[in-house]
């Protein structure tokens, strides 16, 4: 283990797991490994216990929280709770969250015939052998609750002295789960707002104006069609509610093929697919035209769903971008620039005057063995020369 066992025969059987969270868990780097070496070691300083859970409220998007649990033997069981989950009425009466609102502990000695089967999880527990449930209060510096939940099937339950022992260990425990929270919650804002691979440069140091790196990406421009007159007649509220829909249709096939959308520019979308790793940049020009097709499914499949008719039209193409910060000296932006960027954002505007939902740059083209229609060649503002441009075939009911 990481802690010393020399403190189990005192008063405090778990003194020495005490130092070892004290000093920030040697020899774990995850949430996970730190329940594991806690699990074990206070079942090696003789307390009994049959599992260990611990429940953290998070800032994520769509996770409301994350559970966390231990039981001997087993890997952790990491479960994400959504926030429309942590919203319903037998979530928020569970005693995790009852414990993480109130900041104060709940015990309940199952075995005892007299103890209240007063929340539907303790019927469960007590089929399971459950002897003796404690759900404690972890409360970080800033105030917030969260909730770690121990369990034993010995017969008698936890002793008082046991007891006294574990609660001796909330406070180093609080302050470590505070410091992995604060990492993860970081992590996810960055990806959130910059992009994964943005977000984990930016951890890793990269966070000064003009740190940039050049390399070869399939650059991805997105435009939505009819933006300035929807404009004019929609609430601000009504715009930000189709763009939403129109970016989901985006996303999640750009983030499923190993793109990373950098930024949303009013109604247009900005990614990226880097090429990397020694990967054929045929095998990155297939998989962006694989996201641009399924993206435009979707946009099909949700105007079906919604009665709508809404239209957005893309360009590919692939070239050399500056990679990094920009910006002033306080209020910087992560992002890509070059004139690969510029060639793509003109190639989605000649996709709107041709009417085509997917436009491929010459170097798209030589890189996909799929069939393409060419559509000629043109000559784009800001862009030295001719440029050709290619769309790939879709189904008639995409044609539009």
């Amino acid at each position: 283990m990481g802690y010393s066992t020399r403190y189990t025969r005192e008063v405090d059987p778990l003194r020495g797991i005490c130092d070892w969270l004290t000093a920030g868990a040697p020899g774990t780097s995850t949430a996970p490994e730190v329940l594991v070496y806690l699990g074990e070691g206070i079942r090696t300083a003789g307390i009994p216990i049959e599992r260990v859970g611990l429940f953290v409220a998070t800032m994520h998007p769509s996770i409301g929280g994350r559970g966390f649990i231990w039981t001997p033997g087993q890997p952790v069981d990491l479960r994400e709770v959504p926030y429309d989950v942590m919203a319903s009425d037998a979530f928020g009466k569970s005693p995790i969250m009852v414990v993480a609102r109130s900041k104060t502990e709940i015990r309940r000695h199952l075995e005892l015939p007299d103890c209240p089967r007063d929340y539907p999880i303790f019927e469960d527990f007590a089929n399971e052998g459950v002897t003796d449930y404690i759900a404690l209060p972890l409360v970080f510096v800033t105030g917030e609750g969260h909730t770690v939940t121990l369990t034993t099937k010995v017969k008698g339950g936890f002793t008082d002295a046991q007891l006294d022992a574990l609660r001796n260990l909330l406070k180093p425990l609080a302050r470590l789960v505070e410091i992995f929270a604060l990492r993860r919650t970081a992590a996810t804002l960055l990806s959130t707002y910059v992009g994964h691979n943005s977000g984990e440069r930016i951890l890793r140091g990269h966070f000064r104006r003009g740190d940039i790196e050049d390399i070869r990406a399939v650059i991805w421009f997105s435009d939505l069609r009819g933006f300035t007159e929807m404009s004019t007649t929609r609430t601000p509220r009504e715009i930000i509610d189709v763009l939403n829909e129109v970016f989901d249709c985006q996303v999640l096939p750009i983030h499923k093929r190993g793109g990373e959308v950098l930024k949303f520019i009013g109604d247009a979308v900005l990614a990226i697919f880097p090429i990397v790793g020694g990967e054929a940049e045929t095998t990155v020009a297939e998989r962006a035209i694989d996201a641009a097709l399924e993206a435009q499914k979707n946009l099909r499949v949700r105007n079906g769903e919604l009665g709508t008719s809404l239209r957005f039209g893309l360009a590919l193409h692939l070239g050399e971008i500056a990679y990094g910060n920009i910006g002033s000296v306080s209020r910087l932006d992560f992002t890509a620039i070059g004139p690969a960027v510029n060639l793509a954002s003109r190639l989605e505007g000649l996709a709107g005057k041709l009417g085509r939902p997917i436009v491929l740059s010459s170097e798209m083209a030589r890189l996909t063995q799929r069939k393409l229609e060419t559509l000629g060649e043109f000559d784009l503002k800001g862009v030295p020369g001719k440029q050709s441009a290619y769309a790939p075939q879709l189904p008639a009911a995409e044609e539009k």
